[in-house]
């Protein structure tokens, strides 16, 4: 771990002035930036925690679930307002790493990081979500723009997600055994921002979307509505854990299992 400045804000002003700073990075959970720090795959100047800056907490309103930035995995997958409104994400929330990762790891810095086999990204995506920023909001199909980078500018700081709540809506991951992330995972809705399903853990690129599956479900939501309808494996990961092919075939079979626990 190289040197560098810490800086402990208390408001989201100072944050942002603080990331102002030439190469300086921001400290959510630091579930990814602590093992990159002590891996010396990035040398900041100055380290901004952003834990001091109020962004936790659940808001629950007629049409939608705001979820502060720095809010944690734990915090959402025990939320019983999360849970009402929205199971799917309750149990997305659950499931994601282990005990110690849900209990640090929060969905802000999930988002700004938009790590390729990320939970987050795929309900942030098939939910029509908004991204809350310190300057503007950003709807999901803006946001993510491929592996490991997103739409927000430099110095800009996630302050919160508002998730509309779907009618139907499900989560279903193949993990990997170890680190618990997604190999593939899909996040099926159908809600006020359509029918809608992403795909986690499989695109070289990233989280995206399924326009076929969407169409099929959109005419008749069931899992039956999907046979025959194959996902090409050209921009799929290969990789020790999974080929392309094979990925490809993963995301139509746990596409009907998200469909039929979405009822």
């Amino acid at each position: 771990m190289y040197n560098f400045d810490y800086v402990k804000p208390g408001t989201v002003a100072d944050a942002v002035k603080a990331l102002g700073a030439e190469d300086s990075k921001a400290l959510a959970g630091g579930q990814t930036f602590i093992p990159v720090l002590k891996q010396r795959l990035n040398k900041p100047s100055v380290v901004v925690d952003l834990a001091g800056l109020g962004l936790t907490g659940i808001k629950v309103t007629g049409d939608a679930v705001i979820i502060g930035a720095t809010t944690t995995h734990a915090t959402v997958a025990a939320s019983a307002e999360v849970a009402r409104a929205i199971p799917a994400l309750a149990a997305l929330a659950g499931g994601i790493g282990d005990k110690e990762v849900r209990h640090r790891g929060t969905i802000g810095g999930s988002l700004a990081n938009n790590d390729p086999s990320a939970c987050y990204p795929s309900a942030v995506l098939a939910l029509g979500a908004t991204i809350i920023t310190d300057r503007r909001q950003i709807s999901a199909d803006d946001y993510f723009q491929g592996m490991f980078t997103t739409a927000l500018e430099p110095g800009e700081l996630i302050t919160g997600v508002s998730f509309p709540i779907p009618a139907k809506a499900a989560y279903i991951k193949f993990k990997n055994p170890a680190s618990r992330y997604a190999m593939v995972g899909v996040f099926v809705a159908k809600g006020p921002k359509g029918t809608r399903v992403a795909i986690t853990g499989a695109g070289q690129g990233g989280v995206f979307r399924h326009a076929a599956f969407e169409a099929a479900l959109a005419a008749n939501w069931s899992a039956s509505a999907l046979d025959g309808i194959t996902t090409p494996a050209d921009g799929l990961n290969s990789d020790i854990h999974a080929s392309a092919e094979y990925r490809a075939h993963l995301v139509g079979v746990i596409a009907k299992r998200a469909v039929t626990a979405a009822g």
